[in-house]
């Protein structure tokens, strides 16, 4: 009579850890299932805001993350190519944790439906690219290159490297600035800081365009890199 009720109290009690340990594994499934909810809203939300200016229409294709990686707390998600558009298939990173410690990545896919320009006309090599040589056209942005330019102020002015035929979009690496330095030209160079502005001519050893650094040689030996501003200026800053 002793054993039987000893072994029902020890059924009993393992029933109820087995109850606890479900409990608890619940709670925890649900928390790490917000965190994961919260963190790709926040990655959501940002890649909205790089792209909502580039066309009429966004839609965001995030894939979840991770299940084997912990929980982000305070995620900051950030572009590791902050100067390239995230469209198409686009990596995204994500800060978590006190300090920032921790880098994750997230990937998504990007589509916009927005206007982009092309060639109105075959373009030779060496042509200065002007507004009478593009053409407006509509479609997804997310099927460009990663270095199609968009934009007719990133095309006009810059000198094709390149032929580009007609109804083909502007790569980057198509076009070049205009020099405003060449190599050997007697130039002006600007020194200045927040209390003074000196200038003087010296002689460019290399060409340069808007923003570029050049260096540029002073007498026989003393030779200083400064950055193109003007046509024949170049600044230092201090």
């Amino acid at each position: 009579m002793f054993r039987k009720r000893s072994t029902l109290l020890s059924t009993r009690f393992f029933r109820q850890v087995l109850t606890l340990l479900a409990s608890a594994c619940m709670m925890c499934f649900t928390n790490a299932q917000a965190n994961d909810d919260n963190l790709v809203q926040q990655v959501h939300q940002f890649l909205y805001q790089e792209t909502q200016t580039l066309g009429e229409e966004v839609v965001i294709d995030l894939s979840p993350p991770s299940p084997h990686l912990p929980d982000c707390i305070n995620p900051e998600p950030f572009l590791p190519n902050a100067n390239q558009a995230p469209l198409g298939r686009v990596s995204v990173g994500v800060r978590c944790g006190d300090g920032n410690r921790q880098v994750r990545y997230l990937q998504a896919q990007v589509d916009v439906i927005g206007n982009y320009v092309v060639a109105a006309r075959d373009i030779e090599r060496g042509t200065l690219i002007t507004s009478e040589m593009l053409n407006e056209r509509g479609g997804n942005l997310g099927e460009l290159s990663a270095q199609a330019l968009t934009s007719e102020e990133d095309i006009i002015g810059k000198i094709a490297q390149r032929p580009i035929r007609s109804g083909n979009a502007f790569l980057s690496h198509y076009l070049q600035a205009p020099h405003l330095i060449e190599r050997g030209q007697r130039v002006t160079v600007i020194a200045q800081g927040p209390a003074f502005r000196v200038s003087r001519e010296g002689e460019a050893l290399e060409n340069g365009a808007l923003g570029e650094r050049v260096r540029v040689r002073f007498g026989s030996r003393e030779i200083m890199t400064a950055r193109v501003t003007n046509e024949g200026v170049l600044v230092v800053d201090f």
